[in-house]
């Protein structure tokens, strides 16, 4: 019998506080130990000062501490409050001879780790409460470590950091960077939501894509535009993930205040646009001014040519003048493509047509153009007009080369405040997760972006395109231009 104990008993070296100050319970206990644990460690207290000065002195901690309740100088409640606060580390076992449950219920939302009665007790119980006490105190140390060190990641954090409820979107917490960024106290912002931060012409699409997260997936990134309790406006890059917290599903965000470098990218990015629009005027001035003269030039003196010649050269004579007369006419066209005018005399819907005009080159190919009454209402800028013209000029181009299409509908508008272009084709279409895109496609939202506009694209295999533009006018009037 004691080899095949010793087989089965555990190896462990446990370190086990018994505080008892009945002799006879205290040695029913110990032989329980021996019976299921090797080599334990044990030692006795007899009454509570006692299990202080030893837990105090003590150079390891406990493994466990069995705690019988009634001592003779400290008992019931008193007892287990006191012995949670000096040894919170080590996971304490109530050991008594009297069934309370209501105490039982306390003790443990207190701290206990069990609660265990004299007479129900065999090795068996004590061994297995011993064993499942010690993991659950590791379990709840890792949990509350677990805890402090996202406390001190959340709160200690440079970055802006908050809690939202995603059905709500009220802020559950939120850390010092971000009251620091925004202005907003603690306080308040655990009285607001997210829409109270963000523009109010974003919130509709704000509350669309938070319902359209799934809270068990993974890291959602996005720009967007919120605005300070002083009413400035910043643009914020936010990395959003699903959090759970007292078995509620919530979203934790991060925020980085991008409006400087967004500024300073937007500046670099009118640098490049004005440096290509002074190059294509310079190469459409040229074109018109120079070469088209030159071409005129050619053809008077072609002109003044033809009474010397014979009947037989003729033909030869008018197809050269043909020539002269197409390629002047392209020359001008690229001309205007290159440079077209938005001054004096031609407005946007002029250009348009112009441009409109120069790719209409086939039969088969019909592009329909419609301008809303409601933008005369508005003072669209020179540098609006001229990007809004390089976008349509850039899809179609792309339709042109890639679509196979017969229709093109060029759609003008504006509605509620929000300037829109939509260009759309009856064309092949393409798949958007597999398409490559281009520089061109880059080109156009860059465009779109620098007047703090939306650029959207669509398509499918067989429905054609459909490009959309949206420029909110307030910002088009107030806070742009390419010098």
């Amino acid at each position: 019998m004691k080899n095949n104990l010793q087989i089965t008993s555990d190896k462990k070296p446990y370190r086990i506080l018994v505080i008892e100050d009945n002799p006879g319970d205290f040695t029913i206990v110990e032989t329980f130990l021996t019976e299921q644990i090797l080599h334990p460690i044990i030692v006795q207290a007899n009454n509570f000062k006692q299990a202080a000065t030893i837990i105090t002195d003590a150079d390891t901690l406990f493994d466990v501490i069995l705690l019988d309740l009634s001592l003779p100088d400290k008992s019931g409640q008193d007892l287990v409050i006191e012995m949670l606060g000096i040894a919170s580390l080590s996971p304490i076992i109530i050991l008594t001879g009297y069934a309370d449950i209501d105490f039982s219920i306390k003790s443990i939302s207190l701290g206990i780790l069990d609660y265990l009665l004299k007479d129900d007790l065999n090795a068996t119980t004590l061994y297995k409460s011993i064993v499942y006490a010690i993991e659950r105190k590791k379990t709840i140390s890792d949990l509350k470590e677990s805890e402090k060190r996202y406390s001190d990641l959340f709160h200690l954090s440079p970055q802006p950091m908050w809690v939202v409820d995603p059905e709500t979107y009220r802020f559950a917490q939120v850390n010092k960077a971000t009251i620091e960024l925004y202005g907003y106290s603690e306080e308040e912002f655990l009285n607001m939501t997210l829409m109270d931060i963000e523009q109010k012409e974003d919130i509709p699409d704000a509350k669309e894509l938070i319902k359209k997260e799934n809270p068990k997936g993974g890291i959602l990134k996005k720009t967007i535009r919120h605005h300070k309790k002083s009413g400035e406006v910043i643009e914020v890059e936010i990395y959003s993930t699903p959090i759970l917290i007292n078995d509620r599903n919530f979203r934790s965000v991060i925020a980085i205040d991008v409006t400087e470098k967004n500024l300073a990218e937007h500046n670099i990015i009118k640098a490049i646009i004005k440096t290509q629009e002074d190059e294509r005027y310079e190469i459409g001035g040229e074109l018109h001014d120079n070469v088209c003269q030159l071409l005129a030039a050619s053809l008077l003196n072609l002109g003044a040519l033809r009474h010397s010649l014979t009947p037989s050269r003729t033909d030869l004579f008018n197809r050269c003048r043909e020539n002269i007369t197409l390629a002047s006419d392209e020359i001008r066209n690229l001309s205007h493509r290159l440079a077209p005018v938005f001054f004096d005399d031609s407005t946007m819907e002029e250009s348009f047509k112009r441009l409109v005009d120069t790719f209409t080159i086939s039969e088969n190919l019909e592009i329909l153009l419609s301008f809303g009454d409601s933008l005369e209402k508005y003072p669209i800028s020179v540098d609006l007009q001229l990007n809004l013209y390089r976008i349509l000029q850039e899809q179609l181009r792309n339709i042109l080369k890639y679509a196979n299409a017969t229709v093109i509908e060029v759609d003008v508008i504006i509605y509620k405040k929000t300037l829109k272009m939509k260009i759309t084709d009856n064309g092949i279409g393409f798949n958007m997760n597999t398409v490559k895109r281009g520089i061109g496609l880059a080109n156009m939202k860059r465009r779109s972006e620098l007047f703090s506009g939306k650029f959207e694209i669509d398509s499918s295999p067989g429905n054609g395109c459909t490009l959309l533009v949206a420029i909110p006018v307030k910002e088009i009037e107030q806070n742009v231009e390419i010098d």
